[in-house]
């Protein structure tokens, strides 16, 4: 069998070296201390790195970050069939040595039990420590993350968002339980044998919130949110639709964590005719593959939202991609009560607001919002020319619902409910 050489880190090395790092993921039961993107950085602004190849194909890599006399070794990868073959105590001498140089007189690693690079360090004469507790709290949104999540359109939402949904209980009830909780209380989860989800689809007539739940996770977790428009993959991307979803999502794997949401995503999950003319077919299958990948990283969620969910790939809808199809319905009496309170804020104290609630029977919150709003800047038109100090009336907010398109109708609905009867996973 051919031998290694040992070389410095160079940057066309690095898809390799994630590849790598992605096995050892997948062989170990816990999550690295120091993440790959933590590690790649280092490498690519001055770390000291040390990488392995055998001809030009790159099987193992060591990265350690210095500062003054201490240094901490943060990554040790290797190529499945090169493990247990003194590669991984090479690759550390060659970073002892390097470090050395630097002045460095004392070298910590900090590795899950098992994790690749133990028996190298056991072998290279370093030594467990006892009696020591590794505390930890990450913070979400990290320096280099965040040039790259502006370049995504996404950001950090404020806190609060979950709480300051109105109304709509019975999806609010289903999405904590079955989506945040898990992700919110991981330990836990695990304690329970309860896996947190990957990926979900929430499905509904348009305007019944899905956005602003999608959202309200994201704040709820703390995590980045990048919403991802179909309609834009295309803008001054030169491979094709395909290929700009599968750069997009390349991007989204050098985040800590993100809540990645796509809305309208029938343009890119459609049924496929068959036909390999169907233009639609290849980014269907694109994003098939992608998900699988998207899944294997913790810390990232993908919420999906239709209007349509029966326009939707069988394929796509298949249990191994997705584990929950949620539906969000249109308010009930109760919820369209909460919404109303929620936009006419205290001005609700004088409005006979279960007029308001039967009047608004097929309206969506984004239709009470719309009406709320309407009804306000009408009482406020006429204040601008009579100067009389009268309040908005429940006359004001009966006239803006007559007045305002309602989105559902009978058939929406009816469709709505063979959906939930077909297709919903909680």
């Amino acid at each position: 069998m051919p031998t290694w050489r040992l070389r410095d880190f160079r940057d066309d090395d690095l898809d390799r070296a994630i590849q790598i790092w992605d096995q050892d993921r997948q062989d170990d039961d816990m999550p690295p201390v120091f993440p790959v993107s933590e590690a790649m950085t280092s490498a690519r602004t001055g770390g000291t790195v040390v990488v392995a190849v055998v001809g030009e194909d790159l099987v193992g890599m060591a990265v350690a970050q210095a500062q003054g006399e201490r240094a901490w070794i943060t990554l040790v990868a290797l190529a499945r069939m090169w493990r247990n073959r003194g590669l991984g105590s090479a690759l550390i001498a060659e970073i002892e040595r390097r470090l050395r140089v630097q002045g460095v007189r004392r070298i910590g690693a900090l590795l899950a039990p098992g994790a690749t690079g133990a028996t190298a360090l056991e072998n290279s004469g370093y030594r467990t420590r006892e009696g020591l507790t590794f505390y930890e709290k990450v913070e979400h949104l990290g320096a280099s993350d965040a040039g790259l999540l502006a370049e995504l359109g996404g950001r950090v939402l404020p806190q609060g968002l979950w709480g300051a949904l109105a109304g709509m209980e019975r999806e609010r009830e289903a999405i904590e339980r079955r989506i945040v909780l898990p992700l919110a209380e991981p330990v836990l989860a695990d304690r329970y044998g309860v896996t947190p989800p990957k990926a979900v689809i929430l499905f509904g007539p348009p305007g019944t919130g899905k956005t602003s739940f999608a959202k309200a996770v994201a704040s709820r977790l703390a995590w980045p949110f990048v919403e991802l428009f179909p309609s834009r993959l295309t803008e001054g991307a030169t491979g094709g639709l395909a290929a700009s979803l599968r750069d997009t999502f390349a991007e989204l794997a050098e985040l800590e964590s993100v809540l990645l949401f796509i809305d309208e995503v029938e343009e890119i999950a459609g049924v496929r005719s068959g036909q390999a003319v169907d233009p639609g077919h290849g980014v269907t299958n694109e994003l098939l593959k992608l998900i699988p990948g998207f899944r294997d990283h913790d810390n990232r969620l993908l919420i999906c939202a239709t209007n349509s969910v029966r326009s939707l790939d069988p394929a796509f809808l298949r249990p191994g991609r997705f584990d929950y199809v949620i539906p969000v319905g249109p308010p009930d009496p109760k919820a369209r009560a909460a919404i109303w309170q929620r936009y006419l804020g205290p001005a609700a104290n004088d409005i006979e607001l279960h007029r308001l609630v039967s009047a608004s029977e097929m309206f969506t919150p984004a239709d009470i919002e719309f009406a709320a709003r309407k009804g306000s800047h009408a009482a406020f038109e006429r204040e601008v020319t009579d100067r009389q100090g009268a309040p908005a009336s429940t006359e004001d907010y009966l006239a803006a619902i007559a007045d305002t398109r309602p989105t559902l109708t009978d058939q929406a609905l009816t469709e709505f409910r063979e959906d939930i009867e077909h297709h919903a996973r909680m």
